[in-house]
């Protein structure tokens, strides 16, 4: 999913306003946050594009509610469902021919669709919803902001014994952990949501094309553009997406159709670089190069450190995209403190903002690490990591 809490901000990021880029003015007493996967480490791959990706719409263009009034998702942009089921067929990370595309405001707007749309109403009483812990920070949060009577969050999944139907979300690649995740409850009643917004060849390999009944994506993971608000969802079933669609239908009345043909062209161009074959145009092996090259120095600080500091291991597994053997370079680093400390607070004493493991259903001896950030501020944290020398006597 790709809402983050952004209620406290870098401030050591300083904004442009004449050329829209980013510079970094980074002293010791700047507090760099890393609690939130804002992806703006790609953003020198898209400003070399130059104007490739550049889109023109005048005032005349765009202004009825509707898109594809043949379509049940009758607001998504006929090239935006046709760049999504191309860029799947190339990655291979998803079956998405012969299936219902859903556009949304993000995948946290498909999320609560999804949701809905698994829910019976007139139940006796609310559907459970559970997932894996670590999980997602958010989905407690959005399970219960609107209190409603259709369902009710019931926590870690491995823990979920109560009888009845239940929805279980399971998110793989993990956030935050970067493990590949399969559904654990499996009986009778149970759906499943499955969320795999890093399931792309910079973060992970992809072993194969997923084919579920409702799998959600967003744009902001797939190529780092979280401000156009863009997430899609595959459907198998037509009952499940025209109740996904109403939902987002009583909601906003649909996406925004600039939204949707900016990241029509963006997919397009990035579609074009992989079927082109060149190395410099190819988006997910530039994600990839600089994702290994991260993991590779935070594992060697944290070896450094192996007394204060361990990290998860990811197996060797061949990427039917790269045709090689890979491992996983995943979004966010789930850090663990060896002293079983809480490890958010140390790291917030050195000035460096991170999520405590406990909001993931976890302990606070784990906190997690986004890897998405510019190079001045990821570098800037490697360098604060490997002055900590022994835990809270440092503080």
């Amino acid at each position: 999913m790709g809402f983050e809490d952004a209620s406290q901000v870098c401030t050591g990021i300083l904004s442009s306003s004449d050329t829209g880029k980013k510079t970094t003015a980074l002293s010791l007493n700047s507090i760099i946050n890393l609690d939130h996967g804002d992806p703006t480490m790609f953003e020198p791959y898209w400003r070399n594009l130059g104007e490739k990706c550049k889109l023109v719409i005048s005032g005349s263009d765009v202004m009825s509610y509707f898109s594809d009034p043949g379509n049940i998702c009758w607001f998504l942009e006929p090239k935006l469902a046709n760049a999504i089921r191309v860029l799947h067929r190339l990655v291979g990370n998803a079956v998405a021919e012969d299936r219902h595309i859903l556009v949304g405001t993000g995948s946290t707007q498909l999320f609560q669709a999804a949701l809905f749309a698994l829910s019976t109403p007139d139940a006796p009483e609310p559907i459970s919803v559970v997932s894996t812990a670590p999980y997602y920070s958010s989905f407690k949060e959005e399970v219960e902001f609107l209190r409603s009577g259709l369902y009710k969050w019931q926590g870690d999944a491995k823990t979920f014994h109560k009888e009845g139907p239940y929805i279980e979300v399971v998110t793989s690649p993990s956030n935050p952990d970067g493990t590949i995740r399969r559904a654990v409850v499996n009986r009778e009643g149970g759906k499943l949501i499955h969320d795999l917004a890093y399931y792309w060849p910079q973060y992970t390999p992809i072993t194969g094309a997923a084919d579920h009944d409702v799998i959600l994506f967003t744009f902001s993971k797939c190529t780092g553009h979280a401000g156009s608000r863009i997430g899609w969802a595959i459907v198998k079933d037509e009952q499940v997406a025209r109740r996904m669609t109403k939902f987002m239908e009583l909601s906003s009345i649909g996406v925004s159709k600039e939204s949707q043909l900016r990241a029509a062209k963006i997919l397009e161009v990035l579609n074009a670089g992989l079927q082109n074959g060149s190395g410099s145009e190819n988006f997910f092996e530039y994600g990839r190069h600089i994702m290994a090259k991260r993991w590779f120095e935070l594992r060697y600080i944290v070896k450094s450190n192996s007394k204060i500091f361990g990290l998860p291991e990811y197996p060797v597994e061949f990427c039917n995209f790269s045709k090689g053997t890979t491992i996983a370079h995943p979004a966010f680093a789930w850090l663990e403190s060896k002293q079983d400390e809480d490890i958010e607070k140390l790291l917030r004493a050195h000035k460096m903002l991170c999520r405590t493991g406990t909001r993931f259903g976890s302990e606070q001896k784990y906190v997690r690490i986004s890897m998405l950030s510019r190079d001045e501020v990821f570098d800037e944290f490697l360098e604060r990591l490997a002055a900590i020398k022994g835990g809270t006597e440092n503080q």
